[in-house]
C-alpha cells in the first residue's frame, strides 16, 4: 500500500526565507539532512488537514487549510516506512501565526528559517528537488525510483 504524505513550504515573502528541519542523529532516515516540514496521513483525514498538523506538531508554526497552495507531488517507488511506495503531497503557504520552534528534538536537530537563496546542499533528494522546483516557480510532479 502507498503510503500518504504531507509537506509544507512555508515561504516568509517578505524575507526571502523558508521554514526547515534539520534532521537528527535519531531520525528513521537521512539523518543531518535539510527537509520540509513532512508527515504521514491517517486513516480519513484529508491531506490538507495532514499538512497544517503535521506543520504544527513539528514546528509550532499555524496555517489554515484554505491557505494552502500546491506546490509539488512527488512519487516514489520505495519509502522507509512504506517498502512499496508514497506519495508527498508538497503545499506552499505564505501566512501563518506562531513562533518556528523544534517540537520534536528527538527527531529534528534543529528548526530554522533559512535564506530561499542559500538553500543548504545536503537536503533529502525529494524534497530538496520540490522545494528547488517551487522557488523556481514550477508546479511540478517528480518520480523517484522509477525506472
Amino acid at each position: 500500500m502507498t503510503l500518504l504524505v504531507a509537506g509544507v513550504i512555508v515561504h516568509d515573502r517578505t524575507t526571502d526565507r523558508v521554514a526547515l528541519l534539520q534532521r537528527g542523529p535519531r531520525a528513521k532516515f537521512a539523518q543531518g539532512l535539510w527537509d520540509l516540514p513532512v508527515g504521514k496521513a491517517t486513516p480519513g483525514e484529508p491531506i490538507t488537514v495532514t499538512a497544517v498538523r503535521e506543520l504544527a506538531e513539528e514546528t509550532g508554526l499555524v496555517v489554515d487549510p484554505a491557505d494552502l497552495q500546491l506546490a509539488h507531488v512527488i512519487h516514489s517507488s520505495f519509502g522507509v516506512e512504506s517498502p512499496t511506495g508514497f506519495v508527498t503531497i508538497v503545499f506552499a503557504a505564505h501566512r501563518w501565526t506562531g513562533e518556528l520552534t523544534n517540537l520534536e528534538p528527538d527527531k529534528h536537530a534543529t528548526a530554522e528559517w533559512i535564506d530561499a537563496a542559500a538553500i543548504p546542499d545536503a537536503f533529502v533528494n525529494t524534497t530538496g528537488a520540490a522545494l528547488r522546483s517551487y522557488l523556481s516557480g514550477a508546479v511540478e510532479v517528480s518520480l523517484d525510483g522509477w525506472l
